[in-house]
């Protein structure tokens, strides 16, 4: 077998994209006598400096030799957006199978996920690994590249997604799709087929917004019914349509960690008290401070997770969460979160047991008397909270969902789960 990896293709500002680089790969490999076994789409971490829109890296799994597919690699670099300096694509060849990549290049695939890699060492470990490579401009899709090769190996969860293409001349242009038609084919392969749409938010998140040459992309955990999914959605002519084995919708990016040493630039699935109130700032930004022990950390749900943030207000200081995201500049951006254990009272200034009013204090460290009836009591007294939030999982809506985040519609959580649709 080889192994095609590409990444670094497409421009925020110019278009293209590497999925779209891919399945040509897979088209020409074909061409050229070989044949795909299957083509990869891998979400690398979210949170890095250099990243692509959706930091996706593409890898093909096939029978043509590996010199020839370094040649329909390296050809195919010269579609890359390279007019924007920030395009700098590479391609990685290996000649092996996918699962019995070495150690190192599996361990470097997961790196690339969940934390952060330099050029410097994709180029040690691929000369290492005798793989063959082509670049242009600094070549740091290299990085991207290495991790596709290694990622049938590193990682056990998959998912799919039919992504169809434009034709050529429409690139750039208002995209022509029936939204009745999108919302009818997601209501009828949900939940197998999952965030095609955001119905709160009446949005078509399969449908991007960029110069990119996609129209749709359908997602789900079957590769029949995305592709059924794809075919029901009328519009515009569709030039291709390539169906790729990828880790979005699998929290792949997560890794276990705690309050005291979250960092910058990676994500994480962590523990923590509420430590005060959820406090709701200009923007309609939402920030929730988080204990545990000593340490302090601060998540927020920013203002495009919309609903989302209603279920961070409804959180009160006691209350025990996991919550799951990445840190930027000290704060946790949530994802989702479980609240795990409820806090039910909250302590108040007692009521007088004889006329009902509330008491006043009596003095520091002295409790709490009526005025008028002279009754008192010892202290601040427990009374039951009326709670609008229940013991569960809650996460952001798919109009806000990052491509690798798990929904929770899938399944495999650890407590109930209150999914967006």
């Amino acid at each position: 077998m080889t192994i095609i990896g590409i990444d670094d293709t497409d421009s925020r500002t110019l278009g293209m994209c590497t999925t779209y680089l891919g399945a040509r790969l897979g088209e020409q490999v074909e061409a050229a006598g070989g044949s795909v076994e299957r083509t990869l789409l891998v979400r690398l971490n979210p949170a890095v400096e250099h990243k692509t829109r959706g930091n996706a890296a593409v890898a093909v799994h096939c029978d043509l030799d590996a010199d020839d597919a370094l040649g329909i690699a390296d050809d195919l670099l010269d579609h890359a957006a390279t007019d924007d300096d920030a395009t700098n694509p590479g391609a990685v060849v290996a000649d092996c199978e996918p699962g019995a990549v070495p150690d190192p290049v599996e361990q470097f695939a997961v790196d690339a996920v969940r934390t952060h890699h330099d050029i410097e060492a994709a180029e040690e470990l691929i000369d290492e690994a005798g793989y063959r490579s082509a670049a242009r401009g600094l070549g740091r899709g290299r990085i991207g590249a290495l991790a596709a090769v290694g990622a049938w190996a590193a990682f056990e969860e998959w998912t799919y997604e039919c992504i169809s293409y434009r034709e050529q001349d429409r690139w750039g242009t208002d995209r022509d799709v029936d939204y009745d038609s999108i919302f009818a084919a997601a209501e009828a392969a949900y939940p197998t087929v999952w965030d095609t749409v955001d119905r709160a938010e009446h949005t078509a998140v399969c449908v991007p917004r960029t110069p990119c040459p996609i129209l749709h992309g359908i997602r789900g955990d079957d590769p029949d019914a995305v592709r059924e999914v794809a075919a029901q959605i009328n519009g515009e002519a569709v030039q291709s349509r390539q169906l790729f084995v990828t880790n979005q919708g699998t929290d792949a990016h997560l890794q276990s960690g705690n309050i005291g040493e979250a960092k910058d630039g990676h994500a994480y699935r962590l523990s923590g008290t509420v430590a005060d109130a959820p406090e709701t700032r200009e923007g309609g930004h939402v920030f929730l401070p988080l204990a545990d022990g000593e340490d302090r950390l601060q998540a927020a749900a920013f203002e495009p997770t919309k609903r989302f943030r209603d279920r961070v207000r409804a959180l009160r200081p006691g209350d025990r969460i996991t919550a799951c995201g990445e840190v930027a500049d000290g704060t946790l951006k949530l994802e989702k979160f479980a609240l795990r254990d409820r806090v039910e009272t909250e302590l108040v200034t007692p009521d007088c047991p004889d006329c009902g009013r509330s008491m006043k204090s009596a003095g520091a460290d002295a409790g709490y008397r009526c005025r008028d009836c002279s009754t008192t009591a010892p202290g601040k007294v427990d009374q039951p909270l009326d709670r609008d939030i229940e013991e569960g999982w809650y996460e952001v809506p798919p109009v806000a969902r990052r491509h690798i985040a798990k929904p929770l519609i899938r399944g495999g959580f650890d407590a109930s789960i209150h999914s967006e649709r």
